[in-house]
């Protein structure tokens, strides 16, 4: 008999930390939308506008070790309760940089740097908070529902975000201070079992103890690694602005569409995974995932018709929330809980890596050989690391559940 398919929304603290993270998350989706937009108008410089985003990025990569040891030796809820209280008063300041006009290039850059710490910490916090909240029995459920509540965000913060900024970007930072502030609420009145932690010094072996403890275990090495080549390799998305300018001629109303449908897809895929968990073959599953994803990138490559572009972007996002869900149930289930601040800090920098290089990857390539090319051989390239990584990780391709070689 399947259990209640909405039991992990019936767990209280659970309940308070899925709307929290729903509220911070599209809070910094709007935040990044708002403030892109308010540097292009203030310099009219697409070099300023590059540097936004690289200053979200590197205190992802420069904190990694830091914020594992955190997350390690202190309250977790606090860490992502202050985290969303700095995130909020960065808002406020925003705002009021708006309202006044001193806000200038530099001002906005260290917005942005601080707002990217902040979700440094912030997310492999919640990350680690998470099986905390719920039986370890409803914790696929759990991350299904959590990966739901990203994706929506990914879809209606920025949508909100480009809303509100017509009226100005003062609007979009009094909604996001609000919500930063009702995501903080929230978060600090979840109510967890107190854990003493061991008050071990900081050694240069603790700080390195997150990459030590993935290189050592094959399956969550394999899983990990897999998402970082797959999905560089794979990032025909960043180029999105091309196939719709040059190739589907569908301008801008076709680039936002095409924008939202791998989110679509995602939301789609992880409102059926919350409901019908994976509990079976999961190594298969996940290289067959894997195989969608880069046949449906290369379908998307060679389209010529917006339907079938659409159609090839929503199984992109659907199969990539599979490897998301499994991933992150692995990481979760096979990580003791005294180390999973760390894990799922180097868990984040791949995911982050993964990202920001495939955009860049698939930019250089697309410049060097063309725009259809390069999306293809990244869907290609996509296949090749499946084959490879199921014959480099035999115990991954082999892997028939998430209970399998617990090491808590």
């Amino acid at each position: 008999m399947q259990p209640d398919p909405g039991a992990t929304l019936h767990q209280p603290p659970f309940t308070k930390f899925w709307i929290a993270r729903t509220l911070s998350s599209s809070s910094f989706q709007m935040l990044s939308v708002a403030i892109g937009w308010q540097m292009y108008a203030l310099t009219h410089d697409a070099f300023s506008l590059g540097l936004v985003g690289l200053a979200q990025f590197l205190p992802m990569v420069l904190l990694t070790l830091i914020v594992g040891q955190v997350a390690d030796r202190f309250d977790r809820r606090l860490i992502v309760f202050l985290c969303q209280l700095i995130e909020g008063a960065i808002a406020v300041l925003l705002l009021a940089g708006s309202m006044t006009g001193w806000l200038g290039r530099t001002e906005i850059l260290l917005a942005a740097a601080v707002l990217g710490a902040c979700r440094a910490f912030e997310g492999p916090s919640s990350s680690a908070l998470l099986p905390m909240l719920v039986p370890k029995e409803l914790l696929p459920k759990a991350i299904a529902w959590t990966t739901s509540a990203g994706q929506t965000s990914q879809i209606l913060g920025p949508t909100l975000g480009g809303l509100l900024y017509v009226a100005g970007p003062e609007l979009v930072y009094i909604t996001s201070a609000l919500a930063l502030l009702a995501a903080g609420f929230l978060t600090y009145f979840i109510r967890t079992e107190r854990i003493v932690r061991k008050s071990e010094p900081v050694t240069v072996s603790s700080l390195f103890s997150g990459l030590v403890f993935v290189r050592r275990n094959p399956v969550i090495l394999g899983t990990i690694s897999l998402d970082l080549f797959a999905v560089l390799l794979g990032g025909a998305t960043a180029l999105l602005p091309i196939f719709a300018q040059d190739i589907l001629h569908t301008g801008p109303v076709g680039l936002g569409v095409m924008r939202t449908a791998p989110a679509v897809g995602a939301l789609l895929m992880s409102l059926v995974l919350a409901y019908y968990p994976l509990n079976r073959a999961l190594g298969p599953t996940l290289f067959g995932a894997l195989a969608v994803f880069g046949l449906a990138t290369m379908l998307f490559a060679v389209s010529t018709q917006l339907w079938i572009s659409l159609v090839a972007l929503l199984l992109i996002g659907a199969s990539d929330v599979i490897s998301v869900v499994i991933r992150s149930s692995l990481v979760q289930l096979q990580t003791p809980d005294e180390m999973r601040g760390r894990v799922n800090a180097v868990n984040s920098l791949f995911i982050g890596t993964s990202n920001q290089l495939g955009e860049f990857e698939s930019g250089t390539l697309a410049g060097l050989i063309g725009t259809v090319p390069a999306a293809f051989i990244g869907g290609l390239g996509t296949l090749a690391v499946a084959g490879l990584w199921m014959f480099l990780f035999p115990s991954l391709r082999r892997l028939k559940s998430l209970s399998e070689g617990l090491t808590n």
